[in-house]
């Protein structure tokens, strides 16, 4: 491993420490794993693959609302808020 600074504010460290102390595992091991997961979750593909993915999937799901077609804007807002 290659160790490295990291500066946190004084609430982040706080809560890290805090969820060190009650899951038993050391706060540079959580640190460890937010990073983990931060780089699982970024993206490596090219626009054009995140538009083909999203054309796939397209109709897949089912919201159980029958207007969404019509009141979109209305669904919408109602999700932002919730």
């Amino acid at each position: 491993m290659v160790r490295t600074q990291v500066q946190l504010t004084d609430g982040q460290l706080k809560a890290l420490r805090n969820a060190a102390a009650e899951t038993g595992r050391s706060v540079a091991e959580l640190i460890r794993q937010g990073v983990d997961q931060y780089l699982a979750g970024r993206s490596e593909l090219g626009r054009e693959e995140r538009i083909e993915r999203a054309i796939r999937v397209a109709g897949q799901f089912s919201s159980g609302l029958s207007d969404v077609g019509t009141k979109h804007d209305k669904h919408l807002t109602e999700a932002f808020r919730r």
